[in-house]
């Protein structure tokens, strides 16, 4: 799968720099492995019905979901840019734009957690496949764009204020 691979090449890059970006890390692969579990589960090919996980399983991953954005935005964005800005810098308008990216995936990803959150074993969850196809796809460019900004900052840092 091309966000594992991705992830692992985050990893070998960013893994072991600080604490903060081992820590955020950890929860995208814990992000990653529940996305997997429940985009695991294929059509049965003897009855042509879905199998569709459990509401367990829907409310572990959306758990995770919210616990990933939470934490990206209330901790790990904050602790980051704090770091950066006390040693001089300033956001620059590809930080500011990269940060707005990834505020514009936190609402399609919130309504997933609120469609899916709560369902009971009568739910039919019809659109759930196409759902999930879609959650895929934002985490995935989440990811992108939140490496994108570790880069810049990473970058800035390399260079100090005045260098």
């Amino acid at each position: 799968m091309v966000m594992l691979k991705k992830f692992k090449q985050t990893q070998d890059q960013w893994g072991g720099s600080s604490e903060v970006i081992d820590h955020w890390l950890e929860t995208r692969q814990s992000l990653i492995v529940e996305y997997c579990k429940l985009a695991a589960l294929q059509p049965c090919s003897k009855t042509n019905v879905i199998e569709l996980p459990s509401p367990a399983e829907l409310q572990h991953f959306c758990q995770h979901l919210v616990d990933y954005i939470s934490e990206g935005h209330f901790k790990i964005y904050d602790m980051v840019m704090d770091k950066w800005k006390s040693t001089g810098f300033v956001a620059t308008d590809d930080i500011n734009q990269s940060y707005g990216k990834i505020v514009l995936t936190t609402e399609p990803l919130l309504n997933f957690n609120d469609k899916y959150s709560n369902v009971s074993e009568e739910d039919e969850l019809v659109s759930f496949d196409a759902d999930m196809s879609l959650v895929g796809e934002i985490i995935e460019t989440r990811f992108e764009v939140e490496d994108h900004l570790i880069q810049l900052i990473a970058d800035s840092l390399a260079m100090p204020p005045g260098a």
